[in-house]
């Protein structure tokens, strides 16, 4: 279980899977991370975050579009992830955590958001699918 980067005319994309909804939130953020660096330090905090949204698909963009959000406002690269998702009433909810590595510790890429552009979540015998596509 884990992420595969996709070349995409001008964007990279991630191809992901996990045993749970949780693993492959996390993975699809792994290769968010693999996208904008090719080994990320072991240093920096981890940092704890929880998104809402109405559907799974909505979860997963608003999940990594925070990650994208927390990266440009603490400066840091998020890194080792690690999520949950539950569904909680009409909403779906990820409680996720992050390692923060300083931006002075890696030589990072650009992505500039994520994309619902061929998004795909889909459930499998063996778990979760994902598919993402970021611009860069």
């Amino acid at each position: 279980m884990g992420f595969t980067l996709r070349d995409h005319t001008a964007d990279v994309a991630v191809e992901a899977d996990g045993e749970s909804l949780g693993g492959v939130f996390a993975a699809v953020a792994d290769g968010l991370t693999a996208s904008m660096c090719d080994a990320p330090a072991e240093t920096g905090d981890r940092f704890s975050f929880t998104v809402r949204a109405e559907g799974r698909e909505a979860l997963l963009f608003d999940y990594l579009d925070q990650l994208i959000y927390e990266r440009d406002v603490r400066g840091v690269l998020p890194a080792a992830h690690e999520a949950t998702v539950r569904r909680e009433g009409d909403e779906w909810v990820v409680e996720a955590s992050a390692r923060g590595v300083p931006f002075a510790d890696v030589d990072a890429r650009d992505v500039k958001a994520v994309t619902y552009s061929e998004m795909r979540l889909e459930a499998t015998d063996c778990g979760w699918e994902a598919y993402v596509v970021f611009d860069v």
